[in-house]
């Protein structure tokens, strides 16, 4: 019998999900600003509600935001965010509350960058094809990376983490595509630009395989912390052929038996305000009905 479908299209790979980004700040207060009042995202109502850590929703991923000096993303992290006019708004009304800082955002034709009070550059998409059915949510972290090191990188992901990766040529040059989960990735694009010491900011996934990626960091001495049953830590990518070093970033990676694995997470509806409320349109749907595609 003959598919018309392609398959192969639907392959994960051993990456489920990206889960957090997890970047340090000094002033909550600011970052409420602009995670929550800015971008129009959610601060988990369950977790971390004190005043030294925030978790703040985006569908079904996160930003960790504890209290420490800044940490910056040697990238940019994208985001789908529905209604672009909404969003300029927002961030033209929190821009007076942050004056003093690095906050900017400047309008493209297919996104809007927004770049957080210490500098995390966050390049906002309208929900569209390339995103799935996707309305709200984390579709990939891009790092830039040394040139030259982009092919290694693809491989220590598919031979260490077994997980689809190739490295494609663009506009913005040459690049390694991790699938990281369902219409999400990590990207590495070469540059030539001097790049800044790493700071300690980390990503977390999700793995299918838990015990092969750790036999095979093992071996190579790239395990730095065996957290817990369900959880260990790697920071450096290193080319399987040559076991040189090529890029370093912390990875939380953790099992599908991990408690918190596909935790619901409340998603609000920025455009609800006290002053225009309507009733039932408090959460926000991550994802858009069939009908809609």
């Amino acid at each position: 019998m003959e598919c018309p479908f392609d398959r192969g299209a639907e392959d994960l790979g051993n990456i489920v999900a990206l889960e957090h980004v997890n970047v340090t700040v000094p002033d909550q207060q600011v970052a409420t600003t602009f995670y929550i009042s800015g971008l129009g995202l959610t601060r988990d109502p369950y977790l971390m509600n004190g005043v030294t850590n925030m978790w703040v929703n985006v569908g079904r991923s996160q930003f960790h935001l504890p209290n420490r000096k800044p940490q910056v993303v040697r990238g940019r992290v994208g985001l789908v965010i529905p209604d672009r006019e909404a969003l300029l708004a927002r961030l033209k009304r929190v821009s007076k509350y942050l004056g003093d800082t690095r906050f900017g955002f400047e309008e493209h034709e297919d996104f809007v960058e927004a770049t957080c009070p210490w500098g995390n550059r966050i390049r906002c998409h309208a929900p569209g094809p390339r995103f799935g059915r996707v309305t709200l949510g984390m579709p990939y972290v891009e790092f830039d990376v040394p040139r030259g090191t982009a092919d290694g990188i693809a491989r220590f992901y598919r031979q260490v983490m077994t997980t689809t990766a190739m490295v494609e040529e663009d506009a913005g040059g040459r690049c390694a595509r991790v699938s990281a989960g369902n219409y999400q990735e990590l990207l590495f694009r070469e540059t030539d630009r001097t790049l800044e010491p790493y700071d300690g900011h980390h990503i977390q996934v999700y793995v299918a395989d838990f015990s092969g990626p750790h036999r095979r960091l093992v071996e190579k001495g790239l395990i730095f912390e065996e957290s817990d049953q369900h959880q260990y830590r790697f920071k450096d990518i290193a080319d399987p052929e040559t076991g040189k070093a090529l890029f370093t970033i912390e990875h939380e990676v953790r099992s599908m038996r991990h408690p918190m694995f596909m935790r619901p997470l409340v998603n609000r509806n920025p455009s609800q305000s006290n002053m225009d409320y309507a009733q039932g349109h408090d959460a926000w749907i991550a994802a858009m009905p069939r009908d809609a595609d």
